[in-house]
């Protein structure tokens, strides 16, 4: 659930951390994303396969405020996060240490691949300077391909 998320909606390690049920609405179907470092809010879909793990999660944990809880009912700690993405990495035979900024970009690059225009990118993520984001649209060069019919 937790790397869905943070996939899904670009979350630095501690947004996700943070995140509380206030913020997920089931009934429309979103979640209110806070960000961090002066970034900007938004409200942004949710998938059928969140929303799933969402109610499951929240059948199985209905106390609390936060999505990610401890077993104590805090907030789970970021670096409880990294250790469980850098086991995670290693499991599945990656040769570098995995870690979760490395999600955060995963969604700008896979965005900008699918041809999201910059400038929803950058409110995706949050960013309130475009230089943050165009480094996502640096892409290969195949990027091209198309452009012009002969």
């Amino acid at each position: 659930m937790a790397i869905l998320l943070g996939f899904s909606h670009g979350f630095r390690v501690s947004e996700l951390a943070a995140l509380t049920w206030s913020q997920i609405d089931f009934k429309d179907g979103v979640i209110q994303v806070k960000r961090l470092k002066n970034g900007r809010a938004s409200t942004q879909p949710l998938r059928g396969a969140e929303i799933r793990a969402l109610k499951q999660l929240r059948r199985d944990w209905p106390d609390g405020q936060f999505v990610l809880q401890s077993e104590r009912g805090g907030p789970w700690s970021g670096a409880g996060f990294r250790v469980m993405l850098a086991r995670t990495g290693r499991a599945a035979g990656f040769p570098w240490l995995v870690h979760p900024h490395q999600l955060r970009h995963a969604t700008g690059y896979a965005l900008a691949n699918k041809g999201v225009d910059t400038r929803t990118l950058q409110h995706y993520l949050g960013h309130r300077s475009i230089e943050h984001t165009v480094r996502y649209t640096e892409l290969a060069a195949d990027r091209f391909n198309g452009l012009w019919q002969d």
